[in-house]
């Protein structure tokens, strides 16, 4: 009884972290020791309270990467599901209106340390999307998150928390539909991401909103692109 007290107070701490921001949506948390040293408990009190993380759907175990959080909150994770169930065509129509809003917001919004986070997350992105081939799941997986932390960057620069909260609901979804397709330079569009971020950074909004539009229409278009 003793054990299992412990173990929930770990998972409430680790969970008020991800709460609070500490680890944000798309973050790798801390390793096993790190997390013994933060809370002071054993290394199998910590691996069960990051399990339960895993299956209450807040975290994901990546093979040979670490673990990632993948939701804030399990509001969020079951608004997560219902996006996952959605039509392809509906996910896309959503997925371009807040697109889109948010390259003009970001357009005039962002800072340098947004223009710094895109350049960053751009090149990181384009180079991993250059590769052929890429069969490993824990390599696929690698790719999936740069593609959408390039995107979730710009909603970042929109400096808005209603739509940054909305956003960071729909990644599970965006995920799943980008794992069903191939990855690589055949479903890159990396001029399109080029563009888009270019746009942002330029603080052009007209050419922002309309490089979010180009990209998601080509996207939607071709399965295999994330």
């Amino acid at each position: 009884m003793k054990k299992q007290s412990l173990i929930a107070q770990v998972t409430d701490q680790l969970r008020a972290e991800i709460a609070a921001g500490r680890w944000s949506v798309g973050d790798r948390i801390p390793t096993e020791p790190e997390l013994c040293e933060m809370t002071g408990t054993a290394r199998n009190t910590v691996r069960e309270a990051v399990q339960s993380l895993v299956h209450a759907g807040l975290l994901e175990r990546r093979q040979g990467s670490g673990t990632y959080v993948i939701a804030t909150d399990e509001q969020e994770v079951l608004l997560g599901e219902y996006f996952s169930a959605a039509r392809r065509r509906d996910l896309m129509e959503l997925r371009e209106a807040l697109d889109v809003t948010a390259a003009v917001l970001a357009a005039r919004r962002r800072d340098d340390a947004d223009v710094a986070s895109l350049r960053e997350l751009l090149d990181r992105r384009n180079r991993l999307w250059r590769r052929e081939g890429v069969d490993d799941p824990a390599e696929r997986s690698e790719l999936i998150s740069a593609d959408l932390a390039v995107h979730r960057a710009i909603v970042v620069a929109s400096h808005n928390q209603v739509y940054l909260a909305f956003y960071d609901s729909l990644l599970p979804a965006l995920r799943a539909f980008v794992d069903e397709s191939g990855v690589g330079p055949d479903g890159s569009y990396e001029a399109g991401h080029t563009d888009l971020v270019s746009a942002v950074i330029a603080g052009d909004d007209a050419a922002a909103g309309e490089a979010a539009r180009r990209l998601l229409r080509c996207l939607a278009a071709h399965p295999a692109a994330g």
